[in-house]
């Protein structure tokens, strides 16, 4: 069944893992995907990907840091497809480090990113959905860890804050009669990396290594009921609830998809990567 049938869909950090796993489950079940990404060549792949199975969808290189590049993503899906009905907010990044030694620029760059850029998309998402009195969802998506605070203190802080812009924006909607959901998900570990590309050899060192990374989750798997990290499409399905009419009566709600690691208090990160 088509649950998402004729409706348009912007997806951001869609040029792999979680964004790219989303963009592809959309277009199977109807929708037709804006496929946004900071690396354009990965954004391509993923709409190769929905092309060759039959689906419709446009490429688009996007900071969402950038008013300007929100712009031109706005104008793509309004000239490709007329309108827009959901949005994804999925582009994030994550630093490690310890907050005593984490300078401002940093701060503001991981914030920048994960919250700021959630924010224009859903501003930029009210003005077109409202002006044309489209049905709309946007969905969020945040982390376990803006819910237990175990990750880097920017990133947590950042996903922390999506909750009350995701609640907040929910009421003001709702109150001023605009026909837009606007929800949070909450995923847990998962198998894939949020890591980008380096701009300098300072930022380069900052990144886990694959070692690393490797023993963050060991010892994170510990810490969760179903002992596992979850695939892409498994959080994908999540969000595909979301944008459809299946979720018609939720609004300003959170819907946590990581495998029991909220439930048992979740565990903070191995001291060896805070150093």
């Amino acid at each position: 069944m088509n649950r998402v049938d004729g409706k348009i869909a912007i997806v951001t950090g869609a040029g792999g893992g979680l964004g790219g796993a989303t963009s592809e489950l959309l277009a199977t079940a109807g929708a037709k995907v804006v496929v946004a990404d900071i690396d354009l060549s990965a954004a391509e792949k993923t709409v190769a990907n929905i092309v060759a199975t039959g689906g419709q969808a446009v490429a688009v290189q996007q900071d969402v840091s950038s008013e300007s590049d929100w712009q031109r993503v706005i104008d793509t899906t309004l000239e490709n497809f007329g309108q827009l009905n959901v949005l994804v907010n999925n582009a994030g990044m994550g630093m490690s480090g310890q907050c005593k030694n984490m300078s401002l620029e940093d701060w503001r760059r991981i914030l920048g990113v994960n919250l700021d850029g959630a924010f224009l998309g859903i501003r930029s998402a009210i003005n077109v959905m409202a002006d044309n009195n489209f049905s709309g969802s946007i969905i969020n998506i945040s982390s376990a860890s803006g819910l237990v605070g175990g990750g880097p203190v920017p990133y947590s802080t950042a996903k922390g804050g999506m909750t009350m812009l995701t609640k907040s924006v929910a009421n003001e909607c709702g109150r001023l009669g605009y026909k837009i959901r606007v929800n949070t998900v909450y995923p847990g570990v998962i198998n894939t990396s949020m890591w980008i590309t380096p701009r300098n050899e300072e930022e380069a060192k900052a990144i886990p290594s694959e070692a690393e990374k490797n023993r963050l989750r060991e010892n994170t798997f510990q810490h969760i009921p179903l002992g596992r990290a979850a695939e892409p499409i498994e959080v994908a399905k999540g969000v595909l609830f979301l944008a459809s009419d299946d979720s018609s009566y939720m609004t300003g709600a959170s819907l946590v998809i990581d495998g029991g690691y909220t439930a048992v208090g979740g565990q903070t990160l191995p001291k060896d990567l805070l150093e």
